[in-house]
């Protein structure tokens, strides 16, 4: 499922109407059942080991790893799925990169359920921009592609969203002796679906009691200008096998061949791909 010389498709107009209203929205039948499990077996592989590069691991039982494409070859189909990334081009431009690949195994509970009213784990990612720029003056910077590797069922824990909480001008209350704001949801998600999401969008792990971790995989793809998030994996673009736009999501810079500057040029695979269908904007 990578991308192939054929222009894009255009995304499906009630995924980007239910994005623009709610701040996030589902996109169906991501990965097939072949992907998820190769993507799958490679995330049990990791967790398992003792690797600790990258390792992620809360006192609360959490485990992952940030930064996992640059750990295992398995990680890079998603990366450019014709499933989810002319999506992201549409709400955000063809200047993106990759900010951050997530590796996520949320344990089950009780007794550990990770959240509590004194806390209950909502937030909004790169919440430093707010601390920067103020709460209300946060602009739409990032979105996140939400793949759930482990099968789903209605205890595992998948994220909960606050709607239209990317709108919010002051951080949402929640009610005291509780962990969630009113009108929290959790999206209704067959295996295989995407959920995707914006850096203002405040969401939250729910409590998985379903008696296996909850493994997801979190990409998140935001402006070239971007520092990202996890180490840069950079040390990528050595393999000959990766496409132009997978080389500019993993991070090429702006460089002519023979190593001169060239404004531009690492967007340019992006850029190329998005003008192929009419009426596109190049950003």
């Amino acid at each position: 499922m990578t991308l192939t010389q054929q222009p894009p498709q255009r995304p499906d107009t009630s995924v980007l109407n239910a994005f623009d209203r709610n701040g996030f929205a589902v996109i169906r039948n991501v990965l097939g059942p072949a992907l998820r499990n190769n993507l799958l077996d490679a995330a049990e592989r990791l967790l398992a080991s003792d690797l600790t590069l990258g390792r992620d691991r809360g006192g609360d039982g959490k485990d992952g790893f940030r930064g996992c494409l640059a750990l295992d070859p398995a990680f890079l189909p998603p990366l450019s799925n014709p499933r989810t990334l002319p999506t992201v081009v549409e709400l955000l431009s063809p200047n993106v990169h990759l900010l951050s690949a997530h590796l996520i195994a949320l344990p089950s509970g009780p007794p550990r359920t990770i959240r509590t009213p004194r806390r209950p784990g909502w937030h909004r990612d790169m919440y430093g921009v707010s601390a920067d720029l103020g709460f209300g003056q946060t602009p739409r910077m990032a979105i996140k592609v939400a793949h759930y590797l482990t099968p789903i069922t209605g205890d595992c824990g998948l994220t909960q969203f606050l709607p239209g909480s990317h709108l919010l001008t002051q951080e949402p209350e929640i009610p005291e002796g509780d962990i969630d704001p009113v009108g929290a949801i959790t999206p209704e998600l067959d295996g295989g679906d995407a959920v995707i999401f914006e850096n203002r969008t405040w969401h939250a792990a729910g409590i998985n009691l379903s008696g296996l971790p909850r493994i997801a995989l979190m990409l998140q793809y935001g402006y070239r200008w971007l520092q990202p998030v996890d180490d840069p994996a950079t040390s990528l673009l050595s393999n000959p096998r990766l496409s132009p736009i997978e080389r500019q999501l993993i991070g090429m810079p702006d460089r002519n061949n023979d190593g001169s500057l060239a404004k531009g040029a690492g967007a340019a695979p992006l850029r190329t791909w998005w003008a192929s269908a009419s009426g596109r904007r190049t950003g």
